[in-house]
């Protein structure tokens, strides 16, 4: 059945104000039953984990739910996902702690493609064990993150391979499962950022060949908190730095200071949400999330293609990639106009995109765009309609055709 957008956007309050939001690359607008269910944990009693009284025990079971939520989205044991307040500390920590292992000679893999969060705390780590760093780079003009590189990159002495299971900045889905295999065949553990790639379509730590999985729930419709999934026993094996009266059981090990238990309420819901945009999916919520998503994605992706046969039919609007298979991502530049204007025109017309880098540093440092601004980012998400595509590209026509006058 065709998916349901009226339904889908009448679940988000914050669409009611009119906007046209192509940023959810950077972040969604939040879902009514999140927002609900964070209100609702809110307002009831809670105290810290215990199982001696009632709060405490509502505490106890706002984590272990948003631990299975996350595990159904992401295909893992709810054992093995460790919370936190985003990727980028989730994948600080774990940097850190793998880190403390390596020494030199040893090696890690990184690519030009990853959101800087994904890059720069493996090459930090490297350096403070006195190891090598070693890059894959992308395709310039495709975007594509070839997988046969790895072959070169990849030796005895490769520790760990990070890698995104989609850009944040032009969309490009590598061939993660191929990536991880070359790393596998040597021992090396692979680090995956799924934060881009987890809230377009159905996701499966084990089909990806992760070790680690990590993923942000407000990219998903959800609240300011992130997630990482991994093995259990995977983690069993690391010895993070942590407080000594802290928890030494997995994953709570990982897990810094109180959480934020009405947010992990939010956590579950967001996921509960996503497992319903197809109403008609049945079975488990693994089940519904996958049929759910799978729905979300072909309706997403129609709307890619709309946008990008539009702005190709724009002169002086360059898109700067053409991955063979990308989530809903494009990044492009009006000539005459600077990513920053382009971004406050549009924004002056009521469209919301990102602009700068993204914190994709090396991608943009690569192309030799970091200093004229990077570029303007149109990320698609399930909210989004075929009219909010045309509105977008009437504007973009209208600055097209008078870009290189507003330039001066």
């Amino acid at each position: 059945m065709p998916f349901d957008i009226a339904r889908t956007r009448a679940a988000y309050p914050a669409l009611a104000e009119g906007f046209v939001h192509f940023d959810g690359a950077g972040g969604t607008q939040t879902a009514g039953p999140v927002i609900d269910a964070v209100s609702a944990a809110m307002r009831a009693a809670t105290g810290n984990r215990s199982a001696a009284f009632t709060p405490g025990r509502r505490s106890l079971e706002q984590v272990a739910t948003a631990r299975a939520a996350v595990a159904d989205l992401l295909g893992a044991e709810p054992d093995g996902v460790v919370l936190g307040p985003s990727a980028t500390a989730l994948t600080y920590t774990l940097a850190r702690t793998l880190g403390a292992g390596w020494r030199p000679r040893d090696e890690v893999v990184v690519s030009r493609l990853d959101h800087d969060a994904n890059v720069r705390p493996w090459v930090q780590a490297a350096e403070a064990a006195g190891a090598t760093v070693r890059w894959a780079e992308f395709d310039r003009d495709t975007g594509e993150l070839p997988a046969g590189q790895y072959a070169d990159l990849v030796g005895e002495r490769t520790r760990l391979v990070a890698v995104t299971a989609g850009s944040n900045a032009v969309g490009t889905v590598p061939d993660v499962a191929a990536i991880a295999k070359t790393a596998h065949a040597v021992g090396a553990l692979v680090c995956v950022d799924g934060v881009h790639a987890v809230p377009h379509g159905p996701t499966d730590l084990a089909s990806l060949g992760a070790d680690f999985l990590v993923t942000s729930a407000y990219k998903w419709s959800g609240p300011h908190l992130a997630a990482m999934a991994a093995d259990p026993a995977r983690w069993e094996r690391l010895r993070p730095a942590k407080l000594v009266p802290s928890s030494d059981a997995v994953p709570d090990r990982f897990e810094f200071g109180t959480p934020s238990f009405p947010l992990l309420a939010g956590v579950a819901a967001a996921v509960d949400h996503l497992a319903g945009l197809d109403p008609a999916a049945t079975g488990t919520r693994r089940e519904r999330l996958r049929a759910s998503l799978a729905a979300a994605q072909a309706y997403e992706e129609s709307l890619l293609d709309r946008l990008l046969a539009g702005l190709a039919a724009l002169p002086g609007v360059r898109v700067l990639a053409a991955p063979a298979r990308r989530c809903p991502t494009v990044s492009f530049r009006v000539d005459g106009l600077s990513p920053a204007r382009t971004q406050a025109a549009l924004g002056a017309a009521g469209c919301c995109l990102s602009a700068g880098d993204y914190y994709a540093y090396e991608y943009f440092q690569a192309l030799g765009l970091r200093d004229s601004g990077g570029a303007v980012r149109a990320s698609i998400y399930h909210y989004n309609t075929a009219d909010e595509v045309d509105r977008l590209l009437t504007e973009l026509g209208r600055l097209a055709d008078g870009g290189g006058r507003m330039a001066g």
